[in-house]
């Protein structure tokens, strides 16, 4: 089955760990009616108003039909600039909108199966009429949300499709392409496609779809941050050392017995050790695309001036761009923000990275040392303190 109604089970029409079970990585999946009578909570000029600050991520991708040209420009956009637009073949993106408007980045809690840490951001995208970015494939898991107006989205389920890329366009579009299935998607509906598969999706008329993409870093990119974390932390003292050398049948031979001890001096660096990865990977997943920086405030009340404000209604709201997660290890847990790491009750790691605003209950119910890194985290800039009246 590739394609189910979900008004029976939102917002999968299976229980989670079906879901999981069969299609999670495995095979796509159209959800109708994933989120029902759903109304976009963000218009196309706000979209366009995001595009043209300094801080957004954003793109403008034109489409020459007549000549199958492309064309893609990186914003931030002039405002003037979204009135004169033509009416078809465009498609403007915004990446992380989540972290800049509450609405949308509440519906990140329908995703709630999935590990939070996984989840990594909210692009939108408005495209008018004939608007599309082509062809392609994309190397992580994604849903599409339809949020406003109607897309044709097409896809190739079959094994093994083809995935060699243009080399006359900038974008990496399929060179190839032969949908296996075709469909229209209203507000509401939801694509689930895992890494792989080609899809294409073309606006029927003025629409907006959200993406939701995961964190999913290559094997690269995971050897080259452990290494370099495996390098700055080495013993000096720890090297190649061959005590048990004997004469060699040919001194310009890399023997076997050789790559042996090559093996050793690697392994020496405890590459293998669940506690020394686990505390890299905990900082490494919570700084990895990262939609941008954290600065600690200009001035910092004193803790005591804090708590007396959380005792009388103000709130530490986590940034926006702040991610935490946690990890068990003996005798409790290490809770990870940004990369900074905190050993912590188990409980505290778990509330800390739950919550997105600590209350005054909240943080009552931390131990000290819970509430000490709550501080740290507000001095880091990780909360920003807000007021009864700010709340």
């Amino acid at each position: 089955m590739i394609e189910i109604d979900a008004r029976k089970h939102l917002p999968l029409g299976m229980k989670p760990a079906d879901f999981l079970r069969d299609y999670w990585q495995k095979k796509p999946l159209l959800i109708r009616n994933a989120f029902p009578d759903f109304v976009s909570p963000i218009e196309p000029e706000d979209l366009a108003g995001l595009a043209c600050e300094e801080f957004a991520l954003s793109r403008l991708i034109n489409h020459d039909r007549q000549r199958d040209a492309w064309t893609v420009r990186s914003g931030p956009f002039a405002e003037e600039e979204f009135p004169g637009m033509p009416d078809h073949d465009w498609t403007l993106l915004v990446q992380d909108v989540d972290k800049w408007d509450a609405d949308v980045g509440a519906l990140l809690g329908a995703f709630g199966f999935l590990p939070r840490w996984r989840m990594d951001d909210v692009m939108i995208s408005f495209a008018a009429t004939g608007g599309s970015v082509g062809a392609h494939v994309d190397q992580y898991d994604v849903f599409l949300l339809q949020a406003k107006g109607q897309r044709r989205w097409q896809i190739d389920a079959r094994p093994n499709p083809p995935t060699e890329f243009r080399d006359d366009v900038e974008l990496k579009l399929l060179r190839e392409f032969t949908p296996s299935h075709d469909w229209v998607l209203e507000p509401g509906d939801m694509l689930y496609l895992p890494p792989g598969v080609p899809h294409h999706g073309v606006a029927l008329n003025p629409c907006l779809t959200f993406s939701f993409g995961m964190r999913a870093p290559s094997s690269a990119e995971l050897i080259s941050d452990y290494l370099d974390n495996l390098v700055a932390d080495a013993d000096e003292s720890l090297r190649y050392h061959d005590e048990d050398l004997t004469p060699p049948k040919d001194p310009n031979e890399i023997d076997a017995e050789a790559m042996a001890r090559v093996v050793q001096a690697l392994n020496a660096l405890r590459m293998d050790d669940p506690d020394k990865l686990g505390d890299w990977f905990g900082r490494f997943i919570t700084t990895y695309r990262a939609a941008g920086e954290v600065a600690p405030p200009d001035t910092l009340r004193s803790r005591i001036e804090v708590e007396w404000d959380l005792e009388h209604g103000a709130v530490l709201q986590r940034h926006p761009f702040s991610r935490m997660a946690w990890r068990r290890r003996k005798g409790g847990a290490t809770l990870f923000c940004s990369g900074r790491e905190f050993p912590l009750p188990l409980k505290d790691a778990q509330a800390l990275a739950a919550k997105e605003a600590l209350d005054t209950a909240v943080y009552a119910s931390l131990s000290e040392r819970g509430r000490d890194a709550a501080f740290e985290l507000l001095a880091q800039g990780h909360y920003q303190l807000l007021m009864d009246d700010e709340g």
